[in-house]
This record gives C-alpha cells, structure tokens and sequence, in this order.
C-alpha cells in the first residue's frame, strides 16, 4: 500500500476509530468504577459485555420473528439497550454478591477477588455457549440503519449507525459524571474509593454502593455491547475476551483511578487500531438471526 492509498483512508479510518473509542469508552468506565472503588480489575467484565450484546440481539430477534412493523431506530435502540443494560447491571450485583464480597469481608488480599473474577469469566462464557451455542449471533443492522443513511463531510462518509453509537457513548459517559459529581450516589461512591472505613463510620452504606457501583458499571458494559454488537459482524460466547482485555491497556495508557483517563485512552488506542476495512462502512449483516 503507497502512501497516498493511505492518506487517504486516514480520515475514514480516524473517524470510525474515534467512534469506536468513544463506545470501548463505556466499557473501560465499568472497569474503573470497581477498580476506584475495591482496587480490584474485574476480568468478568468482558463477559458481561458480550452477555449485553446478546441481550439485545435477543430483543431485536424477537421483535423481528414477532413480524412488528413500523421498526425504527427511534424506538428499538433504546428498548435493545434498557434490556442489555438492566440485565448486565443485575449480572454485575449477582457477580459482586456472590463472587467478591465473601472475599472482601473475609479481608483477603487482591488476589483472591482477582482469581475469582477470573473463574467467573470462564463461567460465564460456558455458560453461554452451552446455552445458545457456539453459533454467531448476527444483528440485522440494515433493518434499522440503511445504506442509504449516511452523510459525507470533507470526503469522508460517515453512516447513521456511526453518528448514533459515538451521540449514545458520549450521552451516557456525560449521565455517569454528573451522577457522579453531582448526586448523593456519587457523592457517596466518591466517599468509599477515597476511605472506605471513615465512609462506613460517616454513615454511609458501603455494601449498598459497592453493588450499586457494580450494577453501574455492568450496566455501561451491557450498552457497550449492543453498540459494539451493531457494528461489527458476528456475536459469539468468546466475543466478550477481546474487549475485555482492551480496557485493561487503556488503564495503562490513561490511568486506573480516573473516568476521563479511561475514556481518552479508549480514545487514542481505538484511533489508532481502527482498520481500512471497518473504516470504510461497518458491515452489514443480512443472515438470519437464528
């Protein structure tokens, strides 16, 4: 490939990419809330991201062998992501419930909560291929977001599914920091990653937030993967490895403690990792969602 093939797929690839960062974004939050607030990297993370996106294809299967008419983005991305994301949140508590807590009460060191998340993981992702099978779940993206639906700026076309997963990643990060700063949950959430103990004495309810944190954070994985989902081209019970390892890197390259390091390293690794071939479009699928 000459340089000037590359030049130019560059700005399609940087805009795809920066679209992409933006919703791997949400996924590396869920990371950095449990991580703030028990200093523990929840590997399990990943399998409730690819859980999430199997939760909205599960919505929008339904719909479609329901024969609905009058399917529009309007209304079936919100119903696809309220389901994946309540379903991963309470995932998410189940897994702190009976995962973690018994380890944090018990006063055990980082590496016990650390193997358990890794047992969890391997559970999960079982879990799902014995109950759905090793089959790809496929998202019918072109019934809701057609060709057609795309603009071109400065040569670079830019499709409607693009433009609505970067305008949802960036409105639900935008929800997460001013729930954070700016509600008594986050105020509290705040309070137990900087002391958990004098929060416990202040009167704070430190196992009510830590599972409310959990559930958070799930919750913003489970979007991620209906996001995800629709934009690359098949869902499977080891979907959930790959982009749950990626945020483990953005922790590094943006920081473990802070939302908006996440977010920026999601943001820098993702531009930079974006292909030629995702750049160009992201691909349709029009298999049958079976």
């Amino acid at each position: 490939m000459s340089l000037v093939d590359i030049l130019q797929i560059l700005p399609q690839q940087l805009v795809f990419g920066l679209a992409l960062g933006t919703v791997y974004g949400l996924i590396a939050l869920g990371y950095t809330m449990v991580y703030g607030i028990l200093f523990m990297i929840n590997f399990a993370h990943g399998e409730i991201f690819m859980i999430g996106a199997y939760l909205g294809w599960w919505v929008f299967a339904l719909l479609l062998q329901a024969k609905v008419g009058g399917l529009h983005p309007a209304w079936v991305l919100p119903l696809m992501l309220v389901h994946a994301m309540v379903g991963a949140g309470i995932l998410g508590v189940c897994l702190e419930r009976f995962a973690y807590r018994p380890l944090y009460l018990r006063g055990a060191t980082r590496l016990g909560p650390l193997i358990s998340a890794v047992g969890a993981s391997i559970f999960l992702q079982n879990a799902v291929m014995l109950t759905q099978g090793a089959r790809m779940k496929v998202y019918m993206t072109s019934l809701l977001f057609p060709w057609t639906w795309r603009i071109q700026v400065a040569g670079v076309s830019i499709s409607a599914l693009v433009l609505v997963m970067t305008a949802v990643a960036i409105l639900m990060m935008w929800g997460l920091h001013l729930l954070v700063q700016r509600t008594t949950l986050g105020r509290s959430i705040r309070a137990v990653a900087e002391d958990r103990e004098m929060a416990a004495i202040m009167g704070v309810n430190v196992r009510r937030v830590i599972a409310a944190t959990f559930f958070l954070g799930s919750a913003l994985g489970g979007a991620g993967g209906v996001l995800v989902g629709s934009t690359t081209p098949r869902s499977t019970s080891s979907w959930g490895t790959r982009p749950g390892s990626r945020p483990s890197r953005r922790r590094c390259s943006g920081g473990s403690g802070t939302s908006t390091g996440r977010c920026s390293g999601a943001l820098s690794s993702d531009s930079s990792r974006a292909s030629p071939s995702r750049s160009s479009t992201p691909p349709i699928r029009t298999s049958s969602p079976s």
